[in-house]
């Protein structure tokens, strides 16, 4: 597991509340993806679970329950249990929530307290979201939720009110330098140099470049964003950079490519472009908001992200005329 550099206030804060009075019983870890937050999720259920004097299996637990994207179909889930890759839902569902809420009407296996962990939960569907908050507003005695979130905003209002907040920031270059080169030392200079400058301060998000080979994308999104794309051609090298049948990862791999390309150039934009950069960048956050919840065709997504990006541009150009 990575020692993530970014999550010592995190973790003092957690810690001061196991420490007191009464603990919480459920918390937003807030961020980015690519912060570390699933694993902090993992070791600080740990902590909580266990108990002076009860042997803790160094594997699986039985006291923490964490619910995440499912496989797909039949087809995926024997995938999964051959160790194989496999494609996910788009969503979190309600009945992985409900069969959450009937294990919580049994007591602990081991202690006197269990932890769910929803990963992510800003991608559960709107009736999950409905269920769970059933659960935070009258939590079983000993039982804690620990809500992994890379959008905050998209939880229901009323879930974000009874949670308690933790947020992780991003990382330096330097850091993401340091432990790329500990994780990925067959990777090229050049290539680490680059998922660091499009990461934007995201561990994860560098090791998606450098694993997905995001490079000639990145190259054709900087191009389209500064040169525009009158004939389309940009567009299509872009998709073709981005494969005929890319799986889940890549394609939010690309978005948040995207994103970052244009929160990279608004940073240094002068005042007359940088509107049209930000307003570039809240309909990136929409699109890949809505990617895992619409059956989008990956190539109309791919002309969707490259004609905003080229809209940047148009906007650019008439602001300096």
């Amino acid at each position: 597991m990575t020692e993530w550099p970014n999550h010592g206030e995190a973790w003092r804060e957690w810690r001061d509340a196991m420490g007191g009075h009464r603990m919480h019983h459920a918390w937003i870890l807030a961020g980015k993806p690519g912060l570390g937050k699933r694993d902090f999720a993992a070791a600080a259920a740990r902590e909580l679970v266990a108990e002076p004097g009860i042997p803790q299996p160094e594997g699986d637990h039985p006291d923490i329950l964490t619910l995440t994207y499912l496989p797909k179909d039949d087809k995926e889930e024997k995938k999964r249990a051959e160790g194989k890759s496999y494609e996910v839902k788009r969503n979190i569902s309600v009945s992985q929530i409900r069969a959450m809420q009937h294990r919580l009407t049994t007591r602990p296996t081991l202690g006197s307290r269990r932890v769910i962990i929803v990963d992510p939960a800003d991608d559960m569907e709107r009736n999950a979201s409905n269920a769970l908050l059933k659960s935070l507003e009258e939590p079983p005695r000993g039982t804690y939720f620990l809500l992994v979130t890379h959008r905050p905003a998209r939880l229901l209002p009323t879930i974000r009110s009874r949670c308690r907040m933790l947020r992780f920031p991003m990382l330096p270059a330097a850091q993401i330098e340091t432990l790329l080169a500990r994780e990925m030392p067959d990777a090229d200079q050049a290539a680490r140099e680059a998922a660091i400058a499009a990461a934007g301060g995201s561990l994860g998000a560098a090791r998606t470049y450098i694993e997905q080979d995001l490079g000639p994308m990145a190259g054709l999104m900087r191009r389209i964003l500064t040169e525009g794309d009158p004939q389309l051609a940009l567009r299509g090298e872009l998709s073709q950079a981005m494969g005929n049948r890319p799986d889940r990862a890549r394609i939010q791999a690309m978005l948040e490519l995207a994103r970052s390309t244009v929160a990279q150039q608004a940073r240094v934009a002068n005042a007359a472009n940088r509107m049209a950069l930000v307003d570039t960048h809240a309909a990136l956050v929409e699109l890949a908001a809505q990617a895992p919840t619409y059956n989008f065709d990956p190539g109309l997504l791919v002309m969707e992200t490259g004609g905003l990006l080229a809209r940047a541009a148009e906007a650019s150009e008439r602001a300096n005329v």
